[in-house]
Formats: C-alpha cells, sequence, structure tokens
C-alpha cells in the first residue's frame, strides 16, 4: 500500500509540474515562436486589452509606457503581466522593457522612478566613470521592479542644428564623445544586469524631420555617414551592446527602403559587415514616419528585413502573427525567436526565485546625478565677466523670468533657494513658453528695478518659439547685467548673439537649476564644455 502510494504521489508530482513548467524552444509551436517576436505598448490604463493576447502566447514582451504612476503601482501592474504569461500554454516569462533614456523624453514623477539627466548633460560633463557608475545604480533600481531592457542610450550623433526631435536625447554632435559616453552607459546598465538598446540605427543626428509625424530622409552625404554618424554603433558593438533599435528612416544611398525593412541595412549592413550579434529590434511601428497604417504589416515586413523584435505598440499581435506566418520564411522567424528564448534565459527569467526585489537606489542615484550636474553645466559666454556675481553691500535685487512649462516649474525653484540664503532680494515669475502681452509687462516691471537679473529661455531641440525669443530679445535691452540661462536644448543660444553672459543647463531639474545659481554665486566654479558645435 505504501508503495502504492509513493508512485501515485510521484505520478501526481509529474503532472503538476508538467502544468507549470514552460516549453522548451523546440517544443514550441510556429505562432508562440513568432508570438515571442513581438512587443506591445502598455499601460496600467490599457493592460486589460492584451490579457487575452498575452495569455494565448502572442506576446514576446512589454514595453512599459510613461505614466504619472508610483513604483509599487508599476510593479503590480508588471507582476500582473507576469502572471497573465504564466498562464500562457508556453509558460514563457515576457521580457519588460522601459524607455528610460532622460531628457525630454522623461519628466519628473512617472513609472516612480528617479529623475534621470540628459545625455546631452551627461556629455557636458564626460566622466566616463561617472556615467558608468550611476547607469549601474540605475540598472539595480530598473531590476528591483521587474524590468529586464532599457531602450538606450541614444547613440545618434546629432550634428544638424536643425534636427527637430532628438536635440538633448543625444550626447552631441562630436562622435568620440557620443560613442564614449554610449559605451559608459552601455557598461554600467549590462554590468548591473539590464540589457541596453542602441539607437537610433544606423543614425538619426542628420534629418530635417520627425519620425513620429512624417517620412525622414537622411540628410547628410554618404562619406559623412560612414566617418560619423555609424561610429559610435560601431564602438557599441565592440563594448558588446545586446540590443540595437533601427531607424524609420531612408538612406538613399544604401536603400530606398526605410532601415526598419531594409535588408541591405539591418541584415547586410548590420549583422553581416558590422557583425553584430545581439538582438533588433524596430522603433515602434505605429509612427507616422514608418509609414505603414498595417501595423502587422509593417511588423512582417521589419522580421523579414532582419529584425528580431517587432514594437507594435498598441495593435492586437494576433494579425501580427498571422501577416509574419504567411510572409516571413520559417528559417527567419526561428533565427529571430530563439535569440529571445535565449535572451530570457540569459537574463534568469525561466528561475522560479527571479523575485523582483525592495531595493531602492534612490539616494545614490541622486549624488551621482548632482557631480555629474556640477561638472556638466556650462559657462558659454562671460564677456564682462558678470559671473561670478559680486554682490553688494546692500541687499541685491535679483529677477528671474523662466520662459517654461508648468511642470517644471516646482523643479526651478530650486535656482532661487541658493540667492535667498545669501539675502538676495529675489523677484521670481515664471512665464509660459508662448508669452502673453501681460507676461512681458510684469517681467519688464521685474527687471527694470532688478541689480542683476536672470532669464531662462526653452526650446525643444531645433524648434523656435517665437513669442519666447520676441519677448526676450526686448527684455535683455531693460537690463544689461542680464545672464541667460538656456534651459534645455543648447541651440537656442544661437538666437541671443547679444547676450553677454550666458549659461547652459541642458534640461530642467532641480540640479542644473541649483547648480547654475550656485555658479553665478561662485560657490562652484563652471567646469562643463559644450558638446555641440553653435
Amino acid at each position: 500500500m505504501k508503495m502504492k502510494n509513493i508512485f501515485l504521489f510521484a505520478f501526481l508530482t509529474i503532472i503538476v509540474q508538467s502544468l507549470y513548467a514552460q516549453k522548451n524552444f523546440e517544443d514550441l509551436s510556429l505562432q508562440e515562436k513568432i508570438g515571442q517576436t513581438l512587443f506591445v505598448s502598455v499601460d496600467t490604463n490599457n493592460a486589460q486589452q492584451f490579457k487575452q493576447a498575452i495569455e494565448q502566447g502572442f506576446v514576446g514582451g512589454v514595453l512599459i509606457q510613461w505614466g504619472n504612476y508610483s513604483r509599487k503601482e508599476t510593479k503590480e501592474l508588471i507582476s500582473t503581466l507576469q502572471s497573465w504569461a504564466q498562464n500562457s500554454p508556453a509558460k514563457i516569462p515576457l521580457l519588460i522593457a522601459i524607455d528610460y533614456e532622460g531628457g525630454t523624453v522623461y519628466s519628473p514623477a512617472t513609472l516612480g522612478l528617479p529623475f534621470l539627466l540628459s545625455n546631452m548633460l551627461i556629455a557636458a560633463a564626460n566622466n566616463y566613470t561617472d556615467t558608468q557608475t550611476i547607469f549601474y545604480i540605475i540598472a539595480q533600481e530598473l531590476k528591483s521592479i521587474g524590468i529586464h531592457i532599457n531602450f538606450a542610450p541614444v547613440l545618434d550623433v546629432n550634428s544638424n542644428p536643425n534636427n527637430p526631435i532628438i536635440g538633448i536625447r543625444s550626447f552631441g554632435s562630436k562622435k568620440q564623445t557620443v560613442a564614449n559616453m554610449g559605451k559608459a552607459v552601455i557598461a554600467g546598465l549590462q554590468q548591473g544586469g539590464i540589457m541596453a538598446v542602441a539607437k537610433h540605427f544606423p543614425g538619426h543626428g542628420d534629418s530635417n524631420l520627425d519620425t513620429h509625424k512624417s517620412l525622414t530622409v537622411f540628410e547628410g552625404s554618404e562619406e559623412e555617414f560612414y566617418n560619423t554618424h555609424l561610429y559610435p554603433f560601431k564602438e557599441a558593438i565592440k563594448e558588446g551592446v545586446k540590443g540595437i533599435m533601427s531607424s524609420h528612416i531612408r538612406y538613399p544611398f544604401l536603400d530606398n527602403k526605410l532601415a526598419t525593412y531594409s535588408p541591405k541595412i539591418l541584415t547586410d549592413l548590420l549583422k553581416k559587415q558590422l557583425d553584430f550579434k545581439g538582438i533588433i529590434f524596430t522603433d515602434s511601428l505605429d509612427m507616422k514616419g514608418a509609414l505603414l497604417k498595417d501595423t502587422p504589416k509593417a511588423a512582417a515586413l521589419a522580421i523579414r528585413a532582419g529584425a528580431d523584435v517587432a514594437l507594435i505598440a498598441k495593435t492586437q499581435p494576433e494579425q501580427a502573427v498571422k501577416k509574419i506566418q504567411a510572409k516571413v520564411s520559417p528559417e527567419r522567424i526561428e533565427e529571430a525567436s530563439r535569440k529571445i528564448y535565449i535572451l530570457k534565459k540569459d537574463l534568469n527569467l525561466f528561475n522560479s526565485n527571479n523575485q523582483q526585489s525592495n531595493n531602492e537606489a534612490d539616494k545614490a542615484i541622486e549624488i551621482f546625478a548632482k557631480q555629474i550636474t556640477e561638472k556638466a553645466v556650462t559657462l558659454v559666454r562671460n564677456e564682462e565677466n558678470l559671473i561670478p556675481y559680486k554682490k553688494k553691500d546692500k541687499k541685491t535685487k535679483l529677477c528671474t523670468i523662466f520662459f517654461a512649462p508648468s511642470r517644471f516649474a516646482n523643479q526651478l525653484t530650486h535656482f532661487i533657494q541658493p540667492f535667498m540664503s545669501e539675502n538676495f532680494e529675489v523677484n521670481y515669475y515664471n512665464a509660459p513658453l508662448n508669452p502673453k502681452k501681460k507676461d512681458i509687462e510684469r517681467a519688464k516691471k521685474c527687471l527694470q528695478s532688478a541689480d542683476i537679473s536672470v532669464i531662462g529661455s526653452l526650446q525643444w531641440a531645433n524648434k523656435e518659439i517665437p513669442a519666447q525669443k520676441q519677448a526676450i530679445e526686448n527684455l535683455m535691452r531693460l537690463n544689461d547685467k542680464t545672464i541667460l540661462l538656456s534651459l534645455m536644448s543648447p541651440y537656442d543660444i544661437k538666437h541671443y548673439p547679444y547676450s553677454k553672459t550666458v549659461l547652459a543647463l541642458y534640461g530642467v531639474n532641480k540640479l542644473s537649476a541649483e547648480t547654475a545659481a550656485k555658479i553665478i554665486l561662485g560657490q562652484i566654479k563652471p567646469q562643463g564644455n559644450l558638446p555641440i558645435s553653435l
């Protein structure tokens, strides 16, 4: 009787284990393999619409989109997504990705993650060790909430000042700086256990249009492409970057097709010539620059061209699975899906003990962010030696006017605190990006009575804001002791050639604001170098 019980227990154990065990790659159906190559975009509001597709095994990974929710809510969302994956026939966990690159792509208080410095600010400090360290700590933070992939760094060399979308997302216009800082980010993330994905291959830095909105063509020469724009990607491959993201851009001297759909670019150039063995991701296929309203068809064309993962955004995966099955060879599907399966094994996703931790590295990240920022804020001009400011014996009046969105207001208040500690009389005004007559009148009164004034200009990439530019031109004539702060893209500095004192901050946050104030007061010396050519 005892022996029968033992055999019965063993039999039941095998049955239970088979119910909960993941399938081996060879046991996956063709549709399940295709599912591994598809990533959808999810936030707390739309996750439920993908529950069925995930439980069917038609989703390999999820891009968590920005939202104003807490770390706890983010962890809960990821746990829910993974529980749906465990209900799928193959029980293969999802890869969880994030766009955590800093600058204009990230604003304070999203996903419960710490604020991240812009790439251009990091490049102005140009410190490899600090950059590698902060991204190693960031990797611990991402792992603690269940994230595996960061779609960073941006390796576009922003050689075109008129580029409307890259701006401070780039490390600058110098290929060596872009490559060096990119390698630091890659090393930090991957040593910390997070997959880095370099983007946007083979280079988005020389274009006049935004791929989110329209067809974009590379504007530079073939020689410039090979000598400059390809260089950081070559260096990233040498560094061992595990992922590369394609751009929705046409390079006429390479192919008439967009890079995302081009076998000549993704297979011949990237895989064969540059010997990249990692995973190729498409940029989001719902972007207007991807040209195809039929996202499932776009996914099939991209996988056929050599991509291993198609980012199908909010499209239901079932149609993409069918389209890929019809248009892509089984050999190409096998190659792409096997890469994803191996990556999941390498990242230890199949280990049942691979649980989210409670590690929070916010304080360590802020320490290094402050260190980098103090080395980055750049004194671009100081023609009349206004910096450091020599305070008068009497109570000095400071007028500060920032043209910036209201969401940055709480960050910019950190600029005035060092002045108040030094007993300045501070008049502070946060004006809208497109100021009205009442805003300008209020600013004029402030400036006319001030001993020293500071005006903050904010421009996204190259996009000039005419009303703001005109207002600043008029206001700067009212006080000859005026310091211009370039708050976001330093390309706005070229609009104010008559400004004799200029500081570049490369992004609005409390650290850059406080650092600028301390430089003006002479409490710290400016150390940053402009990473672009004006």
